[in-house]
């Protein structure tokens, strides 16, 4: 036997997730454009305050610079009065001692001379003072270096020249000596 069907045929239920239809569409697109722009122009909005904002702020550290500006240059004056007068103080305090350095040399050389020494020149160059006489005796040449090695204004004391001339009937000795005088 055959079977026949006759009632009409159902179509089959799929499973299917509804999208929306073109009118529907239309609207989310509208909404989210109008978000996008109300956004932008926000964003634009709040740039534009905050650019505002920096150029008051510019214009306002640029009044303050220049008013600072003055300042500045009164107190780069000042420092530079300041070290004029500090090389000012320090020539003249340098004029002073070297005014005064013959005086304490004289001084501190009358008081190293023995008796049987004449000095017949003191020279000083470079720091270096030089001082040239005659003696009776190598041994008061002995005294006037350690004299002056002991005196502790001289240091550096070397002699460089002791002749004794043996023609002569009062055998005097010339001498040569250097050292270097601080005060």
């Amino acid at each position: 036997m055959i079977k026949i069907n006759l009632l009409p045929a159902r179509p089959r239920r799929r499973f299917a997730i509804a999208l929306p239809t073109l009118p529907g569409l239309g609207l989310l697109f509208g909404v989210v454009y109008v978000v996008v722009i109300v956004a932008v122009v926000g964003y634009w909005v709040s740039l534009n305050n905050q650019g505002n904002l920096l150029t008051a702020e510019i214009v306002r550290l640029e009044a303050e610079t220049a008013r600072h500006k003055a300042s500045i240059a009164e107190g780069t004056r000042f420092k530079k009065e300041k070290e004029d007068l500090e090389r000012r103080v320090a020539l003249i305090d340098l004029i002073a001692r070297n005014q005064a350095r013959p005086i304490y040399l004289m001084d501190a050389l009358a008081d190293t001379v023995p008796q049987d020494i004449w000095l017949t020149s003191v020279e000083e160059k470079e720091q270096v003072l030089k001082i040239a006489g005659s003696a009776f005796s190598t041994t008061a040449v002995a005294d006037l270096m350690s004299n002056l090695k002991n005196s502790g204004k001289f240091r550096d004391v070397d002699l460089i020249v002791s002749k004794q001339d043996l023609a002569k009937t009062p055998r005097v000795v010339t001498f040569e000596v250097t050292c270097r005088f601080s005060i």
